[in-house]
């Protein structure tokens, strides 16, 4: 995989050693390199550099990596730098842990050349990837750049994994045949009692598997991201084919997953999903890839609109009850069956995605309805129109949802319409006939 030799990357670790050998390792392949010594000046330093990708030691004095991790997820500037944790630990736990506050990956000491020089690279290509095909929309290019990635991180994965199953029995029978020693060898020689105490032999035999489930874990997941990927991207988008559209809205949301997971600003946007009995359709996956795409990222950033802009919201009675107390402070209001508040809202963030075929059995039915700040009646009348857009300078192109409209409408000979209420949502429909 090519290195990406003008990208800055940070180090951060509390260890002299460590620090040189990933600075060598990096500096002779390229890359820019800048050093942190502790989680306080990690946090500084990537406010200052914005570096394109953190190494980040788990175990450190003062905040350790976790807390530093949580630190820069916090922080709207550094919030969407990869972060790959380098750490000891073997306990899966510990690991899982790291992926919930927001890293992409982890390395385990002690490092290896090629093995962080494919990771940083994997994860700088896969951030491109999401900067090129989520915030500037380039559809054009989407279906090979996705699937150039799959195909790249699948073989070395499919090799590794393949080894592990090889690798597992090979070190089950070791340890079966270990504790035969020990069963029929109680008393052993004292050098061999004295190599066991010091390599701890009895930590490796509880550890080692411990380590290999890990593996395959990490290796299971990737797996389950290229499968994602493949059918993203559909290599075989120029022709027509007969496929299931839930396996590709599954798809979509699985490259998304990013978007919806919390942030500091809100919680986790919630996926409900009312998949109807549908029957395979023969179309353009890969086009229609892109489209659930483009309308679920609107729906997205239309949440995360509402949330950043407090607007006078409409309560009805029944919604009052359930946020104050029916106190006699409640008699004293002059208008108690509508009250207007000027506020921040929390609410639960939801796309819902419906599925169903109608009664003829001729036409499919999607629809992604989001609870986000909606659109006015102005805005819907020009959504579709190429070029327009309600974001601001830098963040849209204004082709995506003009371009999902020409695949729907032109390709498909389908129909795509929109309804929307100016603060509590957005619901689009697609229409696509079965021939």
């Amino acid at each position: 995989m090519t290195n990406y030799q003008r990208d800055l990357i940070l180090i951060v670790d509390d260890i002299p050693n460590n620090l040189k050998v990933l600075f060598d390792i990096l500096n002779n392949s390229g890359f820019k390199v800048s050093i942190a010594k502790s989680g306080e000046s990690a946090l500084e330093k990537a406010q200052e550099t914005l570096p394109n990708l953190i190494l980040l030691d788990v175990m450190m004095p003062g905040i350790d990596g976790f807390e530093t991790c949580h630190r820069l997820k916090k922080n709207q500037k550094t919030k969407d730098i990869p972060v790959i944790f380098m750490t000891a630990l073997s306990e899966t736990v510990e690991k899982v842990k790291g992926l919930h506050l927001g890293a992409v990956d982890y390395i385990t000491k002690p490092i290896e050349h090629e093995e962080v020089l494919a990771r940083i690279n994997v994860h700088l290509e896969l951030r491109r990837m999401q900067l090129k095909l989520v915030q500037e929309e380039k559809m054009s290019s989407l279906g090979q750049l996705v699937a150039g990635i799959a195909h790249e991180i699948n073989n070395p994965v499919n090799f590794i994994y393949g080894n592990l199953i090889h690798t597992k029995k090979y070190i089950e029978d070791l340890l079966k045949l270990l504790k035969l020693y020990e069963v029929y060898t109680p008393v052993a020689h004292q050098e061999i009692q004295d190599f066991s105490e010091l390599i701890e032999l009895d930590f490796i035999k509880e550890d080692i598997p411990k380590i290999l489930s890990s593996m395959m874990l990490g290796a299971e997941r990737i797996q389950e991201i290229v499968r994602s990927l493949r059918i993203f991207s559909r290599l075989d988008e120029a022709e027509i084919k007969e496929v299931d559209l839930h396996v590709g809205i599954d798809s979509t949301l699985m490259i998304l997953h990013h978007r919806l997971r919390a942030t500091h600003e809100r919680p986790a946007i919630e996926v409900v999903k009312e998949y109807g009995e549908l029957v395979p359709i023969e179309c353009y996956a890969g086009q229609l890839n892109q489209v659930f795409l483009n309308i679920l990222s609107n729906a997205i950033d239309a949440i995360e609109e509402k949330i950043n802009h407090p607007q006078i919201l409409k309560l009805e009675k029944t919604e009052v009850d359930k946020l104050i107390s029916l106190s006699s402070s409640y008699t004293k209001l002059s208008n108690p069956d509508s009250i207007f508040l000027k506020c921040k809202i929390y609410f639960t963030p939801q796309i819902k995605i419906n599925t169903e075929l109608t009664e003829d059995k001729k036409t499919i039915l999607i629809q992604i309805t989001d609870n986000g700040i909606g659109m006015s009646q102005k805005v819907q009348q020009r959504v579709f129109e190429q070029f327009f857009t309600t974001k601001d300078v830098g963040k849209g192109t204004g082709l995506g949802l003009a371009i999902a409209h020409q695949i729907i409408v032109e390709k498909h000979r389908g129909t795509l319409e929109v309804k929307s209420v100016p603060g509590h949502g957005s619901q689009f429909t697609i229409a696509i006939p079965i021939y």
